[in-house]
């Protein structure tokens, strides 16, 4: 009989939103006729740009054109896109990113696991809490971690509290940390990281000879200015950073599937002689051999995002996600709900009325309100107490939803 990867066996009951599909799926059958309201996970709802369907209808006529025919493209993603990318999203912020460090991939949530295997199972390990669980739960795939205890904690694992009283900015380790994951603007949270706080943990990582593993997937929502949008703003970071983007939340491709991640050919990583190694030749090789690149019609759809209707259509779209977040806050507020982000990030992170634990808030909202959150519980124990609501929706449901909680509560 076949050997399975028992570190899998670690895992707590199920991955956060799975376990939330699970129990929407056993209310909405025992009630048929209650209109649920999902604003869980975080998925979009309006459609692609014009821009972007535009190019990838061109591209599909392509390909019924033996001249224009294309297979196999670049593992690393098209020359073309790359260029787009590091012009607009990097250099046109001061960035010293060059098209050549950047791997086209079908998802940053791909990319955040993927990566370990380039990482050795030796490495000191930092997350904050609460976290996207995806990190941690790659980590305890990948065997990087001893099992969880009663607060779902694995041994193994520094975690990193991000509370209300430090704005949500974790604070930088007193020992030393090989592999740090950070989120900005932050999932679940919302909160955004300063220069200056970035800095420090630049400083930290340079100090220690630490990788800083940054998601950037919602950088787009920042709206407030002075606030980096990529940790390569940040003076040091091409030594001890690799960037994880993504087109899914800015242009709407959560179902069609493009992003990238970024490995400057500065970076580097110690080897188990001791011998210096450089991750950007790592990755390539990872991506070459197990990956077969993004299509070239979806490519060519992400592109279009920086031509000049590209560029005000998206915009058009992180507006009215934002004006759903504003929504969200604003009626949670006024309803005198404890809200924190929703300003920076399409994610609002509510303090649980009258003591109510995270999961007994959710139950709540679906049964009483009809309504689908997240438990902020999911996302590590110091999420308990709270509850991550998502601006992905219609106007109309936000709307609908906000009149339910608010009437409610």
């Amino acid at each position: 009989m076949a050997r399975i990867n028992d570190h899998y066996l670690k895992l707590k009951a199920g991955y956060l939103f799975p376990e939330i599909a699970r129990r929407v799926r056993a209310f909405a059958e025992a009630h048929p006729d209650a209109p649920i309201i999902k604003m869980g996970i975080g998925d979009v709802t309006e459609p692609l740009p014009e821009a972007c369907r535009t190019a990838m209808i061109r591209a599909v006529e392509e390909m019924g054109d033996p001249a224009t025919f294309r297979g196999y493209g670049p593992e690393q993603g098209y020359e073309w896109l790359r260029q787009a990318i590091a012009q607009h999203d990097f250099q046109a912020r001061g960035c010293d990113i060059d098209a050549s460090e950047i791997f086209v991939s079908d998802g940053s949530k791909c990319d955040c696991g993927n990566i370990l295997d380039i990482l050795g199972h030796e490495n000191t390990i930092a997350v904050t809490d609460p976290v996207y669980p995806v990190y941690v739960d790659t980590n305890v795939m990948a065997g990087h971690t001893g099992p969880a205890n009663d607060r779902g904690e694995y041994a193994g694992l520094i975690y990193l509290p991000i509370t209300a009283e430090n704005q949500f900015t974790a604070s930088i380790p007193t020992q030393k940390v090989d592999v740090i994951y950070l989120c900005f603007p932050n999932n679940p949270t919302g909160a955004v990281a300063t220069c200056e706080h970035l800095q420090e943990w630049v400083n930290y990582a340079r100090a220690h000879g630490s990788l800083i593993l940054f998601d950037a997937a919602y950088e787009a929502y920042i709206s407030e200015p002075g606030i980096p949008h990529s940790i390569y703003e940040v003076e040091g970071a091409r030594e001890c950073a690799i960037e994880f983007r993504s087109f899914s939340k800015t242009a709407g491709f959560t179902g069609t599937r493009c992003a990238f991640t970024v490995v400057p050919k500065s970076l580097k990583g110690q080897a188990g002689d001791g011998s210096r190694v450089d991750l950007w030749s790592l990755w390539y090789r990872r991506q070459s051999t197990k990956f077969n690149g993004v299509s070239y019609i979806v490519q060519r759809g992400a592109e279009a995002v920086y031509t000049e209707a590209g560029q005000a259509q998206v915009k058009g779209l992180i507006r009215f996600y934002l004006e759903n977040a504003r929504i969200i806050r604003e009626q949670l507020m006024a309803a005198g709900i404890q809200v924190y982000g929703g300003v920076n990030a399409p994610y609002v992170w509510v303090k649980a009325p009258a003591g109510l634990s995270s999961w007994d808030f959710f139950d709540k909202l679906l049964h009483r309100c009809h309504v689908v959150g997240t438990p902020g519980s999911g996302f590590g124990s110091a999420g308990e107490g709270y509850f991550r609501l998502s601006a992905f929706n219609s106007r109309a449901n936000v709307e609908e939803a906000m009149r339910r909680i608010t009437s409610t509560f």
